[in-house]
C-alpha cells in the first residue's frame, strides 16, 4: 500500500523504505536509451532468465534531497553520482544513463514526493536510490543488451545515532578484489560484505574495517562507508586504494578539510600505523559521517578521541558539511542545487 504522508512520524523515521506515490524508469532496448517517466509502480517484472537474477549486472547509487529552512529543496552534488553510476556501468559492461538524463529523474522524483520531503527541523532527508539492472534474458555467460533504469525515493531519518561514537572491528574477509569491482557501486561488493557485518554485530560491533585484498597491511574502508583519520599534527587522512569506492561525501570533505586548514591527503594508510590518529570517521551519503570510537583487531583495540564522545575536528567537519547540505552556509560554486 502507498505511503501517506499524514501518517509519518518525522522524528522518528528510522532508514527503512516507504512505498512513495512516484517512481521513475527507463528502458535501454533496439541500441538506446527509451525516454523515461514517472510511474506510479513499485514493482519491477523480470523475466526468469534475467541477466541480473543470474550474472549480477546491477549497479545503484545514493543521494538525498535536503528541506531547507525556507522550505525550499537541495540536492547535493547530483552531477556527481550521475558521473559515478556512469563509471560503474562501464565497469560491469552496461550502457550509461546519460548525466544530464540522470539530473533531471532525479528532480522529477523528489519534485513527485515532495510531501515526503521530512521538515527541516527534523533532521530528517528524502533518500533517493536510483539503480541499473541487466535485463536481458539469458543462458549463458554474457552481457545483457536491454537495461531498466529504475528510482525511487524515501523519507528517513539517521542511518546510524548521529554524532555518537561506534566500535569497529578489523574483518579477515575482503571486500573487493584489487583490480576487481571495487571502485564500482555494484551489489556484489555489497553482498559479499554482509557475511563480515554479520559477524561483526555479533561480536558487539557497529560494522567492520576491510583491509586491503593483496596485502592485508593497508586499509581500505569499513562495509558501507570510506574511512578518515585525523593525525596528532592535525592532518586529515584517508586512504587511497584501487580497490574502494570513490566516495561522493569523501570528496566533498576533502575539500572542506582543506577549508579548515587540515592539509588534507588521500595516501595508503597503514594499518599498523593507526596510533597516529587521534580522531576517525566513517564518511558516506547514508551516514554522513559517523564518529569511530574504537578499532579492535583480534586482542588489540585502539581507541581514539573518546568511546563515548566525538572529537572537536570530527564534529567541525560534520557541522560545516550539513550547513552546505541544508542551506544553511554558503557552498561552493556548483555543490548545491535548488529545486523552487
Amino acid at each position: 500500500m502507498k505511503e501517506n504522508a499524514k501518517n509519518l512520524d518525522w522524528n522518528n523515521l528510522g532508514f527503512e523504505y516507504h512505498d512513495l506515490p512516484y517512481s521513475f524508469e527507463a528502458k535501454f532496448k533496439d541500441g538506446k536509451w527509451q525516454k523515461g517517466q514517472l510511474t506510479e509502480k513499485s514493482t519491477i517484472e523480470l523475466s526468469e532468465g534475467a541477466e541480473v537474477l543470474h550474472y549480477g549486472q546491477e549497479i545503484f547509487e545514493g543521494l538525498k534531497a535536503y528541506r531547507r529552512k525556507d522550505g525550499k529543496i537541495n540536492l547535493f552534488r547530483p552531477e556527481l553520482n550521475a558521473e559515478r553510476l556512469a563509471n560503474s556501468a562501464k565497469r560491469l559492461g552496461m550502457e550509461a544513463y546519460p548525466v544530464d538524463a540522470f539530473v533531471d529523474s532525479i528532480k522529477q522524483i523528489v519534485k513527485a514526493n515532495e510531501d515526503f520531503i521530512p521538515p527541516y527541523e527534523s533532521g530528517g532527508t528524502l533518500y533517493i536510490r536510483p539503480f541499473m539492472i541487466g535485463t536481458t534474458t539469458v543462458v549463458g555467460v554474457q552481457p545483457a543488451t536491454e537495461f531498466t533504469y529504475h528510482v525511487y525515493a524515501t523519507p528517513v531519518g539517521a542511518y546510524v545515532n548521529g554524532l555518537s561514537p561506534a566500535p569497529y572491528m578489523v574483518s579477515k574477509y575482503d571486500r573487493a578484489a584489487y583490480a576487481g569491482t571495487g571502485q564500482a557501486k555494484t551489489s556484489g561488493n555489497y553482498a559479499s560484505s554482509l557475511i563480515a557485518s554479520i559477524q561483526a554485530h555479533k561480536e558487539g560491533f557497529a560494522d567492520c574495517l576491510f583491509l586491503d585484498p593483496r596485502e592485508h597491511k593497508y586499509i581500505d574502508e569499513f562495509g558501507g562507508a570510506n574511512f578518515f583519520g585525523i593525525t596528532k599534527e592535525g592532518q586529515f587522512v584517508t586512504p587511497k586504494s584501487n580497490s574502494i569506492l570513490p566516495s561522493i561525501t569523501k570528496r566533498s570533505l576533502l575539500e572542506v578539510a582543506k577549508r579548515q586548514g587540515l592539509d588534507p591527503i588521500e595516501t595508503q594508510i597503514k594499518f599498523a600505523d593507526i596510533d597516529q590518529f587521534v580522531e576517525a570517521g566513517a564518511m558516506g551519503t547514508a551516514a554522513v559521517i559517523s564518529p569511530v570510537g574504537s578499532i579492535t583487531d583480534g586482542d588489540k583495540k585502539h581507541v581514539f578521541y573518546d568511546e563515548e564522545k566525538t572529537g572537536p575536528v570530527t564534529t567541525k567537519l560534520y557541522n560545516e558539511l550539513i550547513d552546505i547540505q541544508y542551506g544553511d552556509r554558503p557552498s561552493p560554486e556548483g555543490w548545491v542545487q535548488t529545486i523552487e
